[in-house]
C-alpha cells in the first residue's frame, strides 16, 4: 500500500545520506589538494626561521601552522609537546602562524618578538593559559595578553618595540603567504616531514608521526 509519508521519509533520508557524502568527498579531495600543493611547494611548508622546539638535528619535523587564539591549537599543544619529548631526539616541532581570529595578528607579532628575548616558548604556554580571557572570539580583548606575557617575566616594553622591526612584520607576513599558497583555511593544520595530515584527530598525528619516524631511523 502507498504510504505518502514512508515515501518521504525514505526520500529525506537518501537526501541527507546523498549530502552527508558529497560533504566527505569534498573533504577529502580539499584534504588531497592540499597535501599535493604542500608537495609541490616545499619551501612554502617550512620557513627556516621559525621557531622549533626540540632537537635541530632530529629527521622528522612537525610543521603546525598555528593561532594563538585557536581553542584547538591550545588543546593539541601538550600533545605535540609530547610528542617531541618522548621521541628521543629523532622529532622536532615547528610553529608557523596562522592569524584567522580576530587580533591573532597582533598575538603572533608579540609572539615573534619575544624570540628577541629567547622567552618565544614561555610566550606561547602564557598565551595559551590565558587564552579564554583575551581571545574570546566576539569580544577578544588584546590587553589581557600583554598582562599574561609580563606576568611570564618578559620584558613588555622590549616586545613593543621588536614586534614593529622588519624581520618580525615579515616573518609574519611570510606565514600569511604560505597559508594562501597552500590553501590552510583552518588550525591547527599539521605537516609531518611535508606531508599534510589528512585526517585530523590525535591519533592520526601520532600514527603519521611513527610512521615518519620509523621511515627515518628504522624503528
Amino acid at each position: 500500500m502507498f504510504d505518502p509519508k514512508r515515501v518521504a521519509l525514505v526520500s529525506l533520508a537518501m537526501v541527507v545520506t546523498a549530502f552527508v557524502a558529497g560533504a566527505w568527498l569534498y573533504k577529502r579531495d580539499a584534504a588531497q589538494t592540499q597535501s599535493a600543493l604542500a608537495q609541490g611547494q616545499p619551501e612554502q611548508v617550512m620557513r627556516a626561521d621559525a621557531a622549533r622546539y626540540g632537537s635541530a638535528d632530529a629527521k622528522v619535523t612537525i610543521v603546525e601552522f598555528f593561532d594563538p587564539a585557536c581553542e584547538a591549537c591550545r588543546a593539541y599543544y601538550p600533545l605535540v609537546k609530547q610528542i617531541v619529548n618522548t621521541s628521543f631526539g629523532r622529532v622536532s616541532l615547528v610553529l608557523r602562524y596562522a592569524p584567522l581570529h580576530q587580533d591573532s595578528d597582533q598575538a603572533a607579532l608579540m609572539l615573534e618578538a619575544t624570540r628577541r628575548q629567547d622567552k618565544f616558548w614561555p610566550a606561547v604556554e602564557a598565551a595559551l593559559a590565558a587564552q579564554d580571557r583575551w581571545a574570546s572570539h566576539d569580544k577578544p580583548d588584546i590587553a589581557q595578553l600583554w598582562t599574561a606575557l609580563a606576568a611570564a617575566g618578559i620584558d613588555i616594553e622590549r616586545v613593543r618595540a621588536d614586534m614593529k622591526t622588519e624581520a618580525v612584520t615579515a616573518a609574519l607576513a611570510q606565514d600569511v603567504a604560505a597559508l594562501t599558497a597552500l590553501k590552510v583555511q583552518q588550525t591547527p593544520t599539521f605537516y609531518v616531514n611535508g606531508k599534510r595530515l589528512l585526517d585530523f584527530g590525535a591519533q592520526q598525528l601520532k600514527t603519521l608521526v611513527s610512521s615518519e619516524v620509523k621511515a627515518a631511523y628504522g624503528d
